[in-house]
């Protein structure tokens, strides 16, 4: 089966390796530079708290990424299953992936709130249009 959606369901998986590399070349020169012990009795939250915000802002997105995406690729693979992952369904679908990359960028640099939930409302919004077309499609 080859579906055009499948694409855009892939640069998003492969995006967010990106992220998880940068995570990791962000956080352990920091947690060197601090001198951090990794204590397993100490919690995540003691850890990151050590951490200074711009290297915790790319573990938050790199999570942010295992979180609503799931939903996105539920949706594409259901859309590519059915024969409707071309057209409108493929251009919504690297929409999403445009703005959760967008999304990242922001989140990862500079951290602008407002920017960073205007680009996760619109893209919600763009996974909810797939996600009815999908439904009508299965219903």
């Amino acid at each position: 089966m080859r579906s055009p959606i499948l694409a855009p369901l892939i640069a998003l998986v492969l995006w967010s390796f990106v992220m998880w590399a940068w995570l990791y070349a962000t956080r352990i020169p920091a947690i060197r530079a601090a001198r951090l012990k990794l204590d397993p009795r100490r919690t995540a939250g003691e850890l990151a708290a050590a951490l200074p915000a711009s290297v915790r802002w790319k573990a938050d997105n790199y999570n942010h990424l295992m979180e609503q995406p799931t939903l996105f690729y539920a949706v594409a693979l259901v859309v590519a299953l059915v024969g409707e992952g071309a057209g409108l369904n493929a251009g919504l679908a690297w929409a999403y992936v445009a703005l959760r990359v967008a999304h990242s960028l922001v989140q990862a640099t500079v951290n602008v709130i407002m920017v960073r939930f205007a680009l996760f409302t619109v893209s919600s919004l763009v996974l909810l249009a797939m996600a009815v077309r999908a439904a009508v499609v299965v219903f």
